[in-house]
C-alpha cells in the first residue's frame, strides 16, 4: 500500500496551493495530490469568464505547468475519487478497493454543483459550471443554441450571461429571490447589475420559481410555477454548491453543511485538516459566524496556514476575504464580508459605472463592493481589517481618499 507523509485530497486551488506551500516551507516528506479530474490543477474563476469566452486557452489557466509537480516530487494521482476514510488506520479508499495511507491529510475537495431536482433536469442541454468538462460540453453545443436560460442570479449566472451576450445569444436569467446577488451584496449593487445586464439585452426575471424543464431528449424550455414556459435550447444552473465532505462526515468528522475546522483548520478527526470551499470555520470578519467562504483567497490562505502548521509553525487562520467578478467591461472587487451589515454608504455615482458600496455594522466598516474602483478596493482593505469608524459623510466624500481616512490625514 502506498503511503504519503502528507496526502492532499482535492486538486483545486486549495489542494494545489497546499502542496506548493509545503515545498516552499522546505517540507521534505512525501506529498501527493488526489484529484478526481484527469487534468492538472487549474484556475476555476476563468471557467465562467475567459475560458468560456474562448479568450484563454486551457494551458493559460493551469496553476502550474505539469513539469512543476514532478520537479518538486509532488505525486499527482489524477482521475481518482476518495470514497471512504479510516481515521484510525490513517487510510483512504477508492471505489475499486485500492487504499492509500497517510501521516497527515488535507481535505480540499470543494463541492459539487447543486442541481435541479425537478422533472426534466436530466435532459441533454442542461449544464452546470464547476469544472473544465462542464464548460467544454457547453462550448460544443453552442453552435446549435440561440436562446439560453440561466437559473440563478449569482456570480456564475451573471458572468455566464455576459459571455453569452457577447456571443450574440439570447439570454434570460431566472432568479427566485427579488434581486440578483441577493446573498452576497446590498440592493444598490444588485439593481446596478440588473440594469447593466438589461442594457446589454439580457432578460432578467425576478421572484420566479422553476417547476420543470420541458423537452423530449433535449431541453426545449423552462416551465415556471405559474405555468409559463420560457423557450431555451440550453439551460445553465447556477444555484450554489454542495460541499464534498461525505467521506469525512461518514468517518465521524464534525460538520454538516461543510466540515467543521478550528482556528488552525483542523477537523475533529486526528491528523486531518480541511481547507477551501468545504471548510466551515469561525470567520473573524463575520463576527465569528461559522461559515464556508467560496473564494480563491480563502482556498489559498487556508492552504498556507496548514502548510505552516505542518512544518512546525502553528498558525491561526485570519485573512480578510476578498472576491472579484468580471462582467462586460465591469470589474467588481469585494473586500470583507457584508454579512449582517446594518448600514451602508454609496461612494461615487453608479451612473458613471465607477463607484463603491461601503457596508457598516455597528458603525464599523466591514466590507466594500467596488465597481471599476480599484483604488477604493486596495485602500479600503485597511478599513475592514482594522474595523475603522467614520461618518457616512466622510466615507461618501470622493475628494478624500480612503488611504487618507485610514491614515487620519484627511482634511475634514
Amino acid at each position: 500500500m502506498q503511503h504519503y507523509d502528507v496526502l492532499i485530497v482535492g486538486g483545486g486551488h486549495s489542494g494545489a496551493q497546499a502542496a506548493i506551500a509545503l515545498r516552499q516551507a522546505k517540507f521534505e516528506g512525501t506529498v501527493a495530490i488526489i484529484g478526481d479530474e484527469a487534468e492538472y490543477p487549474y484556475e476555476r474563476p476563468p471557467l465562467s469568464k475567459d475560458y468560456f469566452a474562448g479568450e484563454k486557452a486551457f494551458e493559460r489557466i493551469l496553476i502550474r505547468p505539469p513539469a512543476f509537480w514532478a520537479e518538486r516530487s509532488i505525486d499527482m494521482l489524477l482521475g481518482k475519487r476518495v470514497e471512504s476514510v479510516d481515521p484510525v488506520a490513517h487510510t483512504v479508499a477508492f471505489s475499486d478497493g485500492e487504499q492509500i495511507g497517510y501521516g497527515q491529510m488535507l481535505w480540499a475537495t470543494g463541492g459539487s454543483p447543486r442541481r435541479l431536482l425537478c422533472d426534466g433536469s436530466q435532459l441533454a442541454g442542461v449544464h452546470v459550471v464547476r469544472n473544465k468538462s462542464d464548460v467544454d460540453a457547453m462550448i460544443c453545443e453552442l453552435d446549435d443554441v440561440a436562446r439560453v436560460a440561466i437559473i440563478g442570479g449569482g456570480y456564475i449566472g451573471l458572468e455566464a450571461a455576459a459571455v453569452l451576450r457577447k456571443m450574440g445569444k439570447q439570454v434570460v436569467v431566472l432568479e427566485a429571490m427579488d434581486r440578483v446577488l441577493a446573498r452576497v451584496a446590498g440592493e444598490e449593487l444588485s439593481r446596478f447589475f440588473e440594469a447593466e445586464h438589461r442594457a446589454h439585452g439580457v432578460e432578467i426575471r425576478l421572484g420566479v420559481t422553476v417547476e420543470a424543464l420541458t423537452g423530449n431528449d433535449n431541453v426545449e424550455g423552462v416551465r415556471l410555477s405559474d405555468g409559463e414556459v420560457i423557450a431555451a435550447q440550453m439551460v445553465i444552473v447556477g444555484i450554489g454548491i454542495i460541499p464534498a465532505v461525505a467521506p469525512l462526515l461518514n468517518a465521524g468528522a464534525a460538520g454538516g453543511a461543510g466540515v467543521d475546522v478550528d482556528a488552525n483548520c483542523r477537523t475533529s478527526l486526528p491528523d486531518i485538516f480541511a481547507i477551501g470551499d468545504c471548510a466551515a470555520h469561525s470567520n473573524s470578519f463575520a463576527g465569528g459566524v461559522v461559515m464556508r467562504v467560496e473564494s480563491v483567497q480563502n482556498a489559498n490562505d487556508m492552504a498556507n496556514t496548514v502548510a505552516k502548521s505542518i512544518v512546525g509553525e502553528l498558525t491561526v487562520y485570519h485573512s480578510v476575504p476578498w472576491f472579484w467578478s468580471n462582467q462586460y467591461d465591469l470589474r467588481l472587487q469585494t473586500v470583507g464580508l457584508s454579512v449582517g451589515y446594518d448600514d451602508h454608504v454609496v461612494r461615487g455615482d453608479p451612473q458613471t459605472r465607477s463607484f463603491s458600496v461601503i457596508y457598516l455594522k455597528g458603525g464599523k466598516v466591514v466590507a466594500l463592493d467596488c465597481v471599476n474602483m480599484t483604488k477604493d478596493y486596495v485602500q479600503g482593505k485597511a478599513l475592514v481589517v482594522e474595523g475603522m469608524r467614520f461618518t457616512k459623510e466622510q466615507l461618501a466624500d470622493t475628494s478624500i481618499t480612503l488611504k487618507e481616512l485610514a491614515a487620519g490625514t484627511a482634511s475634514i
